[in-house]
């Protein structure tokens, strides 16, 4: 079985920064890709970040600039800095990372829970 295990939501002033973690854990062979999504009530899931395969990036176009994906392949854990936060990035930010566990083949997607970020005055 694998864990994903979400932290560093919470409430920040508009210009302020976070940072979001996401930890792996369980029966990992590998991780092909790590991403971030977000979710506002009444919206589709939307792709903020993404790093995939040897570490290449990608980024939703509302967030370049501003986020930053990066991971420790060691602690298979991936982060998302977010700076200069908006109103509009206020959302329930879930990780998604695709594994293959130890005696497959294939990749599996996998979600956490969901972590709030709320983006005020």
């Amino acid at each position: 079985q694998v864990q994903l295990v979400e932290s560093g939501g919470g409430l920040v002033q508009p210009g302020g920064s976070l940072r979001l973690s996401c930890a792996a854990s369980g029966s990992i062979l590998s991780i092909n890709a790590m991403r971030w999504y977000r979710q506002v009530p009444g919206k589709e899931r939307e792709l903020v970040a993404a790093i995939i395969g040897g570490g290449r990036t990608n980024y939703g176009d509302s967030v370049k600039g501003r986020f930053t994906i990066s991971r420790d392949t060691a602690k298979n854990t991936v982060y998302l800095q977010m700076n200069s936060l908006k109103p509009e990035d206020t959302a329930v930010y879930y990780c998604n990372v695709n594994i293959v566990p130890r005696g497959g083949v294939y990749g599996i997607e996998y979600w956490g829970k969901g972590t709030l970020v709320t983006v005020s005055s």
